[in-house]
């Protein structure tokens, strides 16, 4: 007997598996087969993550307190060498008997006051330094430190 292969084609509803179950019950079958086999299955449902105790390092506070301690740190140490330079210009251009006047062992006070200015400017970089290690180096190494925790937990950004 030749049969036409298309002669069937969609098969027919009594060539389909059939459920268990009628259509309307309240339980579902116990299998599922899928009605396209060229389909790929379902992937599986990912599974739940433990939620981190502190928020991700992108919404964390600490980089505000950070760039506001650098910020501070960085307006104390220009505006000490800015400010006594710019302290001896304003003298030098309105206050020259000022700067004429004899000073110590016989030096003007402009020579001494442009003397000082190396003085000054160490003490600036001393602030900076100091400035740094007491309240910026702190907050960058606890964001570090944070970094690497949520980095080992696998928390994205």
């Amino acid at each position: 007997m030749s049969s036409d292969p298309y002669s069937s084609y969609p098969p027919h509803r009594s060539h389909l598996p059939q459920s268990p179950y009628p259509a309307n019950s309240p339980h579902p079958p116990r299998y599922s087969s899928p009605t396209y086999p060229w389909q790929p299955a379902a992937p599986p449902e990912p599974e739940p993550r433990r939620r981190p105790v502190h928020a991700p390092l992108g919404h964390h506070s600490d980089l505000r307190i950070l760039r506001s301690a650098y910020r501070w740190q960085r307006r104390v140490a220009t505006l000490t060498a800015l400010g006594y330079f710019v302290l001896f210009l304003i003298l030098s251009a309105y206050a020259p008997g000022f700067m004429t006047s004899e000073g110590i062992g016989g030096l003007q006070v402009g020579l001494l006051l442009g003397l000082a200015q190396l003085p000054i400017t160490c003490l600036a970089i001393w602030l900076y330094e100091h400035t740094a290690r007491r309240r910026v180096d702190p907050l960058a190494e606890r964001i570090r430190h944070q970094a690497r925790l949520d980095a080992k937990r696998g928390v994205a950004r």
